[in-house]
């Protein structure tokens, strides 16, 4: 550690430090789990004040590199899987392309009425039969995203039968009933994660996650898929592209979704 003399300069001394922790971490002088020095120590080695090490350490966990505890220290953490929400490939493939090992497990597929939300997303009756389908998304083992999704059971009758935990439900949708999924509307929250989520994603209620939800369309504009997705918020980090025009053109900006 403090593999270089900080120096007074235009860089401000709280990001040579973080420059420095942070190639510690890269360079996996700690692991995640290891505990980090005491911040007194740090200042001492680093021959800064407390402020300065306390900036570098919440800029680190600002990036999902540290957790700090108060009274228990700071810990590392494993780095986020980076995600772009504009992926046209399917999560497995883009966990895959990440060099993760993907994995899906199937928490719920059943058939049940349509309560009124779900119905009038889905531009169906209340009541009507709906596939309700509720996957675990994986990555080397760890949960990082929960899906829940729900489709008219009119239109895509036997659809349980299928291979739901290894193929992708988007294809089985075009291979099976030829329907292909063209337009996805979603919205995406901030939300504190419920106790039941929260013990299928392996985290502790009330930590931060994401919450996607977003009606998917076939080329003819109609409603086929209602879908609530989880996203950890320690173990994932989404990012995306935007194509900016000047002079007076309106700006663009690419938002999509990973395809079940």
């Amino acid at each position: 550690m403090a593999r270089f003399r900080l120096i007074e300069g235009p860089v401000p001394l709280h990001h040579q430090v973080y420059l420095d922790l942070r190639g510690a971490l890269d360079a996996a002088e700690w692991t995640p789990g290891d505990q980090l020095p005491p911040e007194r120590e740090l200042a001492e080695r680093y021959g800064v004040s407390l402020i300065t090490v306390r900036r570098a350490l919440t800029d680190l966990a600002r990036e999902h590199r540290l957790e700090r505890t108060r009274g228990r220290g700071t810990f590392v953490t494993r780095p986020p899987i980076q995600l772009d929400l504009d992926a046209p490939t399917s999560f497995t493939e883009e966990i895959r392309r990440l060099g993760h090992d993907p994995a899906t497990r199937i928490v719920t597929a059943q058939t049940v009425p349509a309560e009124p939300a779900v119905a009038d997303a889905l531009g169906i009756a209340h009541g009507a039969q709906v596939v309700h389908l509720e996957r675990l998304r994986m990555a080397d083992g760890d949960p990082l995203l929960l899906e829940q999704v729900y489709l008219p059971e009119a239109r895509f009758p036997g659809l349980l039968a299928g291979d739901l935990e290894h193929g992708s439900l988007y294809e089985l949708l075009h291979d099976r009933y030829g329907t292909s999924v063209v337009l996805a509307r979603e919205a995406i929250e901030p939300v504190a994660i419920e106790s039941r989520e929260a013990v299928l994603l392996g985290v502790e209620p009330g930590r931060p996650a994401l919450l996607i939800e977003g009606v998917a369309f076939d080329d003819a504009g109609r409603p086929i898929e209602l879908a609530i997705t989880y996203v950890r918020g320690d173990r994932t980090r989404y990012h995306m592209e935007r194509v900016v025009t000047r002079s007076g053109q309106p700006d663009t900006a690419a938002a999509g979704r990973h395809t079940p």
